[in-house]
């Protein structure tokens, strides 16, 4: 299937630019009207959709939920309403966690969910959303815009009657919430832990005790000491969900979620009998979704942080060792699911190549200018 490209900016143009087309198009008309020829109805004959979109996420975690609020509202614009999205939150249609099913059985068009939610299913589509010490937010998009990640997810998505975007990126995590402070790597052991695919595989070959828990359960679990720790998003999610009130150590950095991707999912059989300019503005706006989210969290973010640590969250690194051996038992994992699963393999292999050239350039440009202002801010 041919694909159109993507582009980090709006599709529905500045106003003065629909402004300049329509008067052109008026123009136009005017023109063939003038010399006795019938003026062509393009945007009247342009047809009437409509979609629904279902969302793993509910609407209370608005930086998420919003995206695809923008996704309508361009699609709508560009289309002068022709072409309308009609989004619903987590449980409204189907529950969170089968927001891909619905879309891949035609229940619903479209899905914005985490593909790494769906590794029961293949391992592989953690790869599109996330992996443990992977890429991160920027590293992310760059792979699958430029570095051969959209064509591996085209090639694997294809075989679900599914076709997919990036929709937005949250930057890299927090490592959660825990009751009780956790000094080094034995304080891990036992540990029951709200976190899940491909991490919660990592931690358990280092004692800890994963759990799958849906996020409006998590604080209830996390009161009652059903568990012992979480990790959801970071500070500006994080706080809605109050979790600072039940466990007040803050730790970091979410090593599973360095550019966790909220993914993009549509019905294949759909999106190709969408018309190709309908294909454009879609893919346009989900891409100016994709770059949005990313801004409002960074935006977001700090005075969130701020706040948490005004209402008694304590701030703490993970200590090294867990770190170091999470480090041997994620590369020990994924060596693991490759050795069964080829197409994994090959995804992670392109994903891995990717990462350890980014970080070559990073550790030139990047952190050492990231480090210089750290410490210059501290000196004021």
């Amino acid at each position: 299937m041919k694909r159109i490209p993507a582009s980090g900016h709006s599709a529905d143009a500045t106003p003065g630019r629909r402004d300049i087309l329509r008067t052109a198009g008026a123009g136009l008309a005017a023109g063939v009207a003038s010399v006795g020829l019938a003026a062509p109805a393009i945007a009247q004959n342009a047809p009437q959709v409509r979609w629904r979109l279902t969302s793993s996420v509910p609407k209370v975690l608005d930086a998420i939920f919003g995206a695809n609020e923008l996704v309508s509202k361009y699609v709508s614009e560009a289309t002068e309403g022709r072409f309308v999205i009609q989004n619903y939150a987590a449980g409204e249609i189907v529950p969170g966690l089968q927001a891909l099913d619905a879309v891949q059985n035609g229940t619903v068009e479209v899905a914005q969910t985490p593909l790494y939610y769906y590794l029961g299913k293949d391992p592989s589509f953690a790869c599109f959303t996330t992996m443990p010490f992977g890429l991160n937010a920027r590293q992310q998009n760059a792979w699958f815009y430029h570095g051969g990640g959209r064509e591996l997810q085209d090639e694997f998505l294809a075989k679900y009657n599914l076709v997919g975007f990036l929709g937005g990126n949250t930057g890299t995590q927090m490592g959660g919430w825990f009751r009780k402070e956790v000094k080094d790597l034995a304080d891990f052991k036992g540990l029951k832990f709200r976190i899940g695919g491909i991490a919660g595989q990592v931690v358990a070959k280092l004692g800890v005790v994963p759990q799958q828990i849906a996020p409006g359960d998590i604080y209830a679990a996390l009161e009652k000491g059903t568990i012992d720790a979480c990790e959801w998003v970071g500070p500006y999610d994080d706080e809605k969900l109050g979790f600072v009130r039940v466990a007040p150590y803050y730790y970091y950095p979410g090593w599973w979620d360095g550019g966790p991707t909220m993914n993009v999912v549509v019905n294949r059989s759909k999106w190709n009998d969408l018309p190709k300019a309908y294909q454009a503005i879609f893919e346009a706006a989900v891409a100016y979704a994709n770059a949005d989210m990313l801004a409002k969290y960074d935006a977001y973010n700090p005075a969130a942080l701020r706040r948490l640590v005004a209402a008694g969250a304590q701030l703490k690194p993970f200590p090294q060792s867990f770190l170091d051996a999470a480090w041997t038992a994620s590369n020990e994992l994924v060596a693991e699911i490759g050795a069964k699963n080829a197409g994994f393999k090959k995804i992670m292999d392109s994903l891995i190549a990717f990462r350890n050239e980014e970080y070559l350039w990073w550790q030139v440009g990047e952190y050492p200018y990231d480090g210089y202002m750290i410490r210059a801010r501290s000196r004021g």
